[in-house]
């Protein structure tokens, strides 16, 4: 399980935004959101440079 902190992620719009941008990358994703604690964990194949480039590509950059 690979685990994000996404500071800009703020509403149900950015959690939409945030999966899709990981499912882009790998369809079979599984992906947690903890709005409130603004944490994504991800499991996927894909590696983690991969995620955090198209989380980047989305306006969501890790933190």
């Amino acid at each position: 399980m690979i685990q994000f902190n996404i500071p800009a992620m703020s509403c149900g719009h950015c959690v939409r935004a945030v999966t899709e941008a990981v499912q882009g990358v790998d369809p079979q994703a599984k992906v947690e959101v903890e709005l409130g604690a603004k944490q994504v964990k991800v499991e996927s194949q894909a590696p983690r440079e991969q995620l955090v480039a198209a989380l980047t590509d989305a306006g969501y950059a890790p933190a």
